[in-house]
């Protein structure tokens, strides 16, 4: 998820920088447009940090084998 909202963001912001012509009193789309690309920069590395790190979990399996032999030393007991 993290992946693609940094690639939308850095596509959005890369039209508003360096496709738009239209000029808003007020507002200025370049820095706009800079501020989303720098959003969506961090958006896409933080998606990828956190895939690395979730693919890097191990993840351990406890086996409990009893045998008849147990049980029978239970029961005389």
């Amino acid at each position: 998820m993290g992946i693609g909202i940094g690639i939308f963001l850095l596509v959005v912001g890369a039209i508003l920088r360096w496709g738009v012509e239209i000029f808003v009193e007020g507002v200025n789309l370049d820095t706009i447009g800079y501020i989303l690309m720098g959003a969506g920069v961090l958006a896409l590395l933080l998606g990828l940090v956190m895939n690395t790190q979730r693919t890097n979990t191990t993840h351990r399996e406890v086996v409990d084998r009893r045998t008849d032999a147990d049980v029978r030393r239970r029961d005389v007991e």
